[in-house]
């Protein structure tokens, strides 16, 4: 009667052999294909390096007019360029700057990747059923799995570093762009797209003046959502070589520095605040502009 108390269980030396098989197989792959892999991505870490250097070396008063500048075209609004000065200017006087100035380039870098393959994919979705059916268990996955999990076969195939840190932050912060793009273009009001029919137009015709420009403030919060996302990785990032504010708490935490680490956590805090209440007010700008346009 013992199976009614205890879980039958495949026998032990069997599941260490599959373990094992499994194990070796993965190790092979990596040693086979590892180094094309790391030549694959080789633009990727170009491009990190390159928007890291700009963002670090640029003089900081120069650097701290484009944020101010950005702040104020999305958010138009007096009130939250004050805050972002105020917090930069504090992050600055912090000795936070340069740490600061590589998560944003992460971040950056981590939106432009999530946006260009994020809005295809979500376009895709909302147009093919089928596509949809496929892509929604892989975005579940994505969405629920230990971000510790997928850091292993990224750290394997291609070791510690920029790239695979980059790679981790994008599977964990893409799903939100992705689901609300799909999400955005499947509300726009059929009168509409039945109305674009009426005057002729092709799907490319709907799509570029109907659907994107309709759908366009529920992209925005998924783009608000995948920068969300990517700022909450910012120290498991760390831990495979990403630098920037995610290496200090990490090192905070590891030797019990309270003040390192709290100082870096409020500036990580500080960026989010930031980034969400500008790109929160451009998409209600932008839902006013389609309200009145499409009106």
């Amino acid at each position: 009667m013992s199976w009614l108390t205890d879980f039958p269980q495949m026998d032990e030396n069997h599941l260490r052999d599959l373990r094992k098989t499994i194990d070796e197989a993965f190790r092979s792959f990596t040693r086979s294909y590892g180094d094309t892999f790391e030549a694959m991505f080789e633009p990727l870490r170009i491009f990190m390096v390159q928007a890291e250097r700009f963002m670090t070396q640029t003089p900081w008063l120069i650097t701290l007019a484009i944020i101010l500048a950005v702040a104020w075209l999305g958010s138009r609004s007096v009130k939250a360029v004050l805050a972002t000065a105020a917090t930069m200017l504090l992050i600055g006087y912090l000795g936070m700057w340069d740490d600061t100035m590589k998560t944003l380039a992460m971040i950056f870098v981590c939106t432009v990747i999530c946006i260009v393959i994020g809005i295809p994919l979500g376009i895709a979705m909302a147009r093919w059923n089928r596509m949809q059916a496929v892509i929604n268990p892989v975005l579940d996955v994505m969405q629920t799995m230990p971000s510790f999990v997928y850091l292993i076969p990224v750290v394997m195939l291609l070791g510690i570093g920029k790239v695979p840190g980059l790679i981790a932050v994008v599977i964990y912060a893409m799903p939100p762009v992705i689901r609300l793009t799909n999400l955005g273009i499947r509300l726009v009001d059929k009168e509409m797209l039945e109305a674009a029919d009426a005057f002729g137009s092709s799907d490319w015709q709907k799509l570029k003046n109907v659907q994107l420009p309709l759908a366009l403030p529920t992209i925005m919060a998924g783009i608000n959502q995948t920068i969300m996302m990517a700022l909450a990785m910012v120290v498991i990032a760390s831990m495979i070589g990403v630098q920037g504010l995610g290496q200090p708490v990490l090192r905070a935490i590891s030797n019990q520095y309270f003040t390192l680490g709290m100082f870096n956590g409020f500036a990580i805090v500080g960026i989010a605040i930031i980034f969400d209440r500008v790109s929160q007010a451009f998409g209600k700008r932008l839902q006013k502009h389609s309200e009145v346009s499409h009106g």
